[in-house]
């Protein structure tokens, strides 16, 4: 496996990138303090072992829709498209799922000591997978390390002479807990969060309702008490910025994950897997291709031809202060 590590001398935060696995940066060590380094992201020795799914452990990559597509059909400007379909237990029936980036190799365009630069274009790095959408895409992902935090810069690009319709999210797993030395009973979840998209076989049916009472994420619920795989929205932006956050009460240790505001809907999911809490931050709703079309606002981006798009990602680890 081809895999690049970046550092922060200063601090001796790390991370560690899967090339060949779709830009998944499966690894961030953060220096909370100079004797003590933590592992934020659920991945590791699973995997570089390659024995698990590209989309079940480290910071996979969705793009150019985030989650499903709804038995893989859509149609756009008179043409119908069909995609391959993924059988997930959940679901029900087959969906398409997860883009076409997420089990790529991508090229590296850029490398420093403390930042990688890759980037995934449709019809260059995947192009048998051109037919399946309207555009070409280009999605360039700049990773950084500085202290305890762990930075992503995004970049959408519509290279092509068609208007590109477009999503983007990410599927981190974050550790639960954060310390060898605590329990997952310890730790609590937040996200800013006010209502939930209706599901029906984990796909939106276009109408939102109140947050259940056993996922209320905005009360920061213990992790055990959790058991939930959703997609959130109207979200709270504080100071312009999406903040979630996982709390190791016990351990005296916190992640947050920061977003620029153009992250509308967040999906929360409980692996049954692996001890992680995925904090899923998405600029456009599940199936969002469909809906749009059906009249609902499901966040779907069209960008004109030569135009980008830029956003990005913080995941940040520090000691819990009063």
């Amino acid at each position: 496996m081809h895999t690049i590590t970046i550092s922060d001398s200063s601090s001796g935060s790390e991370a560690k990138i899967s090339i060949e696995h779709g830009f998944n940066c499966y690894s961030f060590k953060a220096a909370v303090s100079p004797a003590e380094r933590v592992e934020i992201i659920a991945g590791g020795n699973d995997f570089e072992s390659g024995q698990l799914p590209p989309s079940h452990s480290g910071i996979p990559v969705l793009f150019p829709f985030p989650n499903r597509i709804r038995q893989g059909r859509f149609s756009w400007n008179g043409r119908d498209y069909e995609l391959p379909l993924e059988e997930v237990p959940s679901d029900g029936a087959g969906n398409a799922i997860h883009g076409f980036c997420i089990d790529r190799p991508w090229r590296i365009i850029a490398q420093t000591a403390d930042s990688v630069t890759g980037e995934f274009q449709l019809s260059v790095d995947a192009p048998e997978r051109t037919r399946y959408w309207p555009a070409d895409a280009i999605i360039r992902i700049r990773y950084s390390v500085n202290g305890a935090a762990l930075r992503a810069d995004v970049t959408v690009i519509n290279p092509d002479n068609q208007p590109l319709p477009w999503g983007f999210g990410t599927h981190a797993y974050f550790r639960v807990p954060l310390s060898s030395d605590s329990q997952p009973a310890h730790c609590t979840i937040f996200a800013p969060v006010s209502q939930i998209w209706d599901l029906q076989d984990c796909l939106p049916t276009g109408g939102k309702s109140r947050i259940p009472e056993d996922c209320r994420l905005a009360e920061s619920p213990y992790f055990d008490t959790l058991n939930v795989d959703a997609v959130f929205t109207n979200i709270k932006n504080q100071n312009g910025q999406v903040i979630c956050r996982l709390m190791d009460e016990h351990a005296g240790l916190q992640m947050e994950q920061r977003c620029s505001p153009e992250f509308r809907e967040i999906v929360a999911f409980t692996p049954p897997w692996s001890s992680s809490i995925c904090l899923e931050p998405y600029t456009c709703l599940t199936d969002a291709i469909n809906l749009q079309q059906q009249g609902i606002d499901a966040g779907l981006q069209l960008l004109p031809p030569g135009q980008s798009w830029t956003g990005w990602i913080v995941i940040q680890a520090s000691a819990i202060t009063c």
